[in-house]
């Protein structure tokens, strides 16, 4: 994660008293504030379902059964949020999405995100590949609570966490990117951290 060394770039003290990094403007909590941008959902598994919708229109469609019976992996990743707060060394349970891409035919760039309630959110393409981005369903070893967007969220711990959805429920692929629901608010197309992309011009 990051690599690139920010004149914000500074040092803090982390739980256990060893001094940890953050990204330029965050502070660190041990906390998990909880924040959304609207009521939040409770999404029954039994109805369930995650769309990825290639740019062709072919769609791709799991429900919750088919979801659990992909290989997880225990990722354990930092978390940094827009409104400042990160932490660190969050444990979750979910399946790559790399899994999921398997199979998918496509060539698409650009990434559209969408959540039960209408929440969207955008990304390059290879942002979601390689490694770097999960459907998560377990948190501390516990389910995923409806507070922090069980059953299941996107987890991209290399970007601001909106792009993280709540309540996911699909992914449309696209040649073209369209700016999700922060992002047309004025928030930042990409959302590095690192780079402190907060808002459009960053």
């Amino acid at each position: 994660m990051g690599g690139i060394v920010s004149p914000g770039f500074r040092g803090r003290r982390g739980p256990e008293g060893g001094e940890v990094t953050l990204p330029p403007g965050q502070y660190l909590t041990e906390d998990f504030p909880v924040l959304t941008a609207g009521p939040t959902l409770r999404v029954p598994t039994d109805t369930w379902e995650f769309v990825i919708v290639t740019e062709a229109g072919e769609k791709h469609r799991w429900d919750w059964k088919q979801l659990m019976a992909l290989p997880s992996e225990r990722p354990t990743v930092d978390l940094h949020c827009v409104t400042k707060w990160s932490k660190l060394h969050t444990d979750w349970q979910g399946v790559s999405l790399d899994v999921l891409f398997e199979g998918v035919d496509t060539a698409a760039d650009y990434a559209l995100v969408h959540s039960y309630g209408g929440y969207t959110t955008n990304l390059p393409f290879e942002d979601l590949r390689n490694g770097q981005a999960w459907i998560v369903y377990r948190f501390d070893g516990e389910d995923l609570t409806p507070e922090h967007g069980g059953p299941a969220r996107l987890l991209v711990p290399h970007l601001y966490l909106w792009k993280s959805a709540k309540w996911v429920r699909g992914i449309t692929l696209s040649d073209e990117d369209t700016p999700g629901f922060w992002e047309s608010a004025g928030y930042h197309d990409y959302g590095d951290p690192w780079r402190e992309q907060r808002y459009q011009g960053d």
